[in-house]
């Protein structure tokens, strides 16, 4: 049996990852796209789903994988979330979903370290989490039908840990607190509609003012985004792509940052339109491997 599992992280629309996995006598690994990826057993989705495997004590001979990569690598998008649940969502389907979703949840963040990119990309929709002594409580709600998204990508990848390096020990009490209120706003506006708020709900003090000086170019995407029209504009998860959100009815938004990219000396930058996914990662059977 060939298991699907379709993964869009928080985005739906050229941006997603699909897995194809089936159980193997050994390891059989492709990328279905120009992406290298491993072919042994440090590919995560491999890895991931061995997982599943010795937590219900089910033998593991090996799998036979099969990934698209359209979620680019070390840019901030989650492709590395994409690659943990779909592993686990497809030896979990593989083997008759002995795990519920709640589980899978739980077990997603404790691998991953933090539940802010597996819990969205297995429950889709707007998603508000937190851990609590290892267990994942969660919302899920519609963003609103107003808005999408626009993923201003640099050739350049930017790993988590250079990232984090630079970011302070400590934060004071008013930096807490302004983005402590930032966040509540954000969350409440993209689901409410008052897209107006989103220009202060993205503004933040705790990393991008210390990351933007890591993303060449980063501070001019920025500027021209709202100058083009954009609500709201913030880095994605630890760069190096920039975010831009946008009326759901301006058509010409992509177009244009691109060309005001490039009237500001930056090249090489992939504009890409993306919607929200209510649903979530979903797992499907019957479907050939090689396509």
């Amino acid at each position: 049996m060939t298991i699907s599992v379709r993964l869009s992280d928080e985005f739906v629309k050229n941006t997603y990852k699909f897995i194809k996995v089936k159980e193997y006598d050994g390891i059989d690994i492709k990328s279905l796209d120009d992406v290298e990826v491993p072919t042994d057993e440090t590919n995560l989705i491999f890895s991931s789903a061995k997982r599943i495997y010795e937590i219900v004590d089910k033998p593991f001979k090996g799998l036979k994988i099969r990934q698209s990569n359209k979620i680019p690598m070390a840019r901030g998008l989650g492709s590395s979330s994409a690659c943990l649940v779909g592993g686990l969502m497809g030896a979990n389907a593989l083997l008759g979903s002995p795990l519920s979703k709640e589980e899978l949840i739980n077990l997603s963040a404790a691998i991953e370290g933090h539940p802010d990119n597996t819990t969205p990309a297995i429950l889709g929709g707007l998603v508000t989490c937190a851990v609590n002594h290892g267990k994942v409580y969660s919302v899920s709600v519609p963003v609103d039908g107003h808005t999408k998204f626009v993923a201003l990508i640099p050739p350049e990848t930017l790993k988590t840990s250079h990232a984090r390096s630079v970011l302070p020990q400590s934060v004071s009490r008013d930096n807490a607190v302004f983005n402590l209120s930032r966040a509540a706003l954000m969350t409440a506006s993209l689901f409410s509609g008052k897209l107006e708020n989103l220009k202060i709900a993205t503004d933040d003090m705790l990393h991008q003012p210390f990351r933007l000086g890591l993303i060449k170019g980063a501070d001019t995407a920025f500027r021209v985004a709202y100058d083009v029209g954009a609500y709201g504009v913030y880095i994605s998860g630890a760069g190096s792509t920039v975010m831009a959100i946008v009326d759901n009815d301006d058509e010409t938004f992509a177009e244009k940052i691109g060309l005001e990219l490039k009237k500001n000396g930056i090249f090489n930058w992939t504009v890409t339109e993306l919607r929200t996914d209510s649903i979530g990662a979903r797992a499907e059977t019957g479907l050939n491997m090689e396509e």
